[in-house]
């Protein structure tokens, strides 16, 4: 008998506990600056030094970070169901606990692309500097969609949403568009488990249980609620 299909969709609330900071806990700033000078194409143009410095500084927290209970619980629950993450994250830390399928869609920070292609991809680790270029030409800049700029993945993601049989919310506010849209892909019908420190209004939705607590925490009553034995899965 096939698995049932239990879709994720997570925000930055479920890293913050392995130390990455959120942008809605910080009043507008993102590890003190503007997101408005850091994260939209208007930026890039007007500094595009400051740019890289930044997402220079978030792939090194991303690389020193570890994934948590909530990640690597996620990555245990493919034991028992057909797991696909979507998530809004930038960080590797869903692929690192060991989940399989996983849908990045505002891009990935071990990734650059170049600025006039966003289709050509190259990993990345270390620091992209001014005046690093692709193949085309064109200067290398962090594979991330920023403010502003369209979310291609959006488009794969909408099937997921519908084809769920269980479908969990984790970390995220529901704040950013289209990403909070994808909700309402997801069938009626559907029981939808919300996991978070607080709540998002999600009033509208029908069948929601809601577990009002961190990331960690919310995992392991999931898996009371799925009538599982809670296990972190293993990292690799």
């Amino acid at each position: 008998m096939p698995k049932q299909k239990l879709v994720v969709l997570t925000g930055a609330g479920i890293s913050a506990e392995s130390g990455l900071r959120t942008f809605r806990d910080s009043d507008g700033l993102w590890e003190g600056y503007n997101v408005q000078d850091v994260a939209t194409p208007r930026a890039w143009y007007r500094d595009p030094q400051l740019v890289l410095d930044f997402y220079n500084m978030r792939r090194k927290d991303v690389l020193a970070a570890e994934p948590n209970a909530a990640h690597k619980g996620l990555a245990a629950l493919q034991d028992h169901y057909d797991v696909y993450i979507v998530t809004q994250n930038i960080d590797d830390l869903h692929e690192r606990a060991g989940s399989r399928h996983v849908l990045h869609l505002h891009g990935e920070i071990l990734k650059m692309r170049s600025e006039k292609n966003p289709l050509k991809h190259y990993d990345i680790q270390k620091d992209i500097q001014l005046g690093d270029k692709a193949e085309d030409g064109g200067q290398l800049r962090p594979h991330v969609v920023w403010f502003e700029e369209p979310v291609p993945m959006i488009e794969q993601a909408i099937p997921i949403m519908y084809e769920a049989d269980i479908f969990v919310l984790i970390g995220t506010s529901l704040a950013v568009y289209p990403a909070a849209g994808l909700v309402d892909y997801v069938k009626e019908k559907v029981t939808k488990y919300v996991i978070d420190k607080q709540i998002p209004a999600v009033s509208r939705y029908r069948n929601i249980v809601p577990i009002e607590k961190p990331a960690t925490e919310g995992i392991k009553e999931l898996f009371q609620l799925l009538d599982l034995p809670f296990g972190e899965g293993k990292v690799g």
